[in-house]
């Protein structure tokens, strides 16, 4: 049941090969078990790839069972239409364009499984782009807030600067009315006098304006800061809102690309290994002599053809005589004096008609 299994994945005639040596049907039988298993490996590195772009194990396992069918039947067809020639070269540059199939095939079916192979290095290279990528967009994202924040901060500064120079003018008043009361300075007279008191009143002035400049400049600090804390909010909100399509790069062309990013030789190697499976049914076929089976099947394709050609043969035969034939009777025909009385009466009345008509013709026109 397996032999006949494997008979049919090499593609060969059932029929034909039954009639063929057990050692003849072996070798188709194992020519069917590799493309059998290559279809099974394309099946499995699809499937992994599929998952990776949709997360979902039921479509890739479906998307995936459709391409591992596809690669068996390109296989498949690929070693059922090889035939064997007299001629090695003739041969091989039949099989060119299946090997490069072939190599396709291979680098499409490998490039899956290296990323299942190597998916702690590649997630190690990822985590690498993921905290380059984070920094950079903190960085973008910060560039969109700072400038704001940097204005408004200056604002505050501003204010601040402003009541810490009102403050100044206000101790220098005190000091100046304070210097007059114990004869300092000014009049240099102790007491409180008319200056005194002038220079008093200019302190409490200035002093009631600090303290409604420190209320006002309180009040807009307060105000400004708040901005400063809504601003890095949005900026702390636009950062956790960007984040999850960062953790989100992981798709199969990041892999890929992150595969790139390790040594190449483990990689090719693995390449080699699947070129090898996907192309040894072909070159078994090449490197095998004619067997029993190449030439019962020659054998019967040539029956066909030349069945074929004696069919058309005979047609054509057919032709020529049934040609020769008519070509005959009519010479004959022609040569008859009766029917060249008939033909000439029937032109004759022709002729008449057409004038006739003619003439009704020109007639109507005057």
């Amino acid at each position: 049941m397996l032999k006949r299994f494997f008979l049919v994945c090499s593609g060969v005639d059932l029929n034909l090969v039954r009639e063929c040596s057990d050692g003849e049907q072996t070798k188709y039988a194992g020519i069917g078990a590799t493309v059998f298993f290559t279809a099974l490996m394309a099946f499995i590195a699809s499937g992994y790839a599929l998952y990776t772009v949709f997360d979902n194990p039921y479509t890739a396992i479906g998307f995936g069972l459709i391409w591992g069918l596809l690669i068996f039947n390109l296989d498949r067809f690929i070693v059922s239409t090889l035939r064997k020639k007299d001629d090695k070269f003739a041969e091989f540059l039949q099989a060119t364009p299946r090997i490069i199939l072939a190599v396709i095939i291979a680098i499409v079916i490998s490039k899956p499984l290296e990323l299942k192979i190597f998916e702690k290095e590649i997630n190690q290279v990822l985590l690498e782009q993921k905290n380059e990528l984070t920094l950079s967009n903190k960085t973008q994202i910060a560039q969109q807030f700072t400038p704001e924040i940097e204005q408004i901060t200056q604002d505050i500064t501003e204010l601040k600067a402003e009541v810490t120079a009102k403050e100044v003018a206000v101790n220098d008043l005190y000091e100046t009315y304070i210097a007059e009361a114990e004869g300092r300075k000014g009049t240099e007279l102790i007491g409180k006098g008319p200056v005194y008191k002038e220079k008093r009143e200019k302190h409490d002035t200035a002093l009631q304006e600090l303290q409604t400049l420190r209320t006002e400049n309180s009040e807009k600090i307060a105000a400004k800061e708040l901005a400063i804390a809504n601003l890095i909010e949005k900026q702390k909100e636009q950062e956790a809102n960007t984040q999850p399509i960062i953790d989100g790069f992981d798709g199969l062309m990041a892999r890929v690309n992150a595969l790139g990013e390790l040594p190449w030789l483990p990689s090719f190697f693995i390449f080699l290994l699947f070129l090898a499976i996907e192309t040894s049914p072909i070159f078994a076929k090449l490197f095998t002599s004619k067997g029993e089976y190449d030439l019962k099947l020659q054998d019967a394709e040539d029956a066909v053809k030349t069945w074929v050609e004696q069919k058309v043969h005979q047609r054509k035969t057919l032709l020529e005589t049934d040609t020769s034939l008519n070509n005959k009777v009519y010479t004959d025909i022609a040569e008859e004096e009766d029917a060249y009385n008939y033909k000439r009466k029937k032109a004759r009345e022709l002729m008449q008609l057409q004038a006739d008509a003619f003439f009704n013709l020109q007639k109507k026109q005057f």
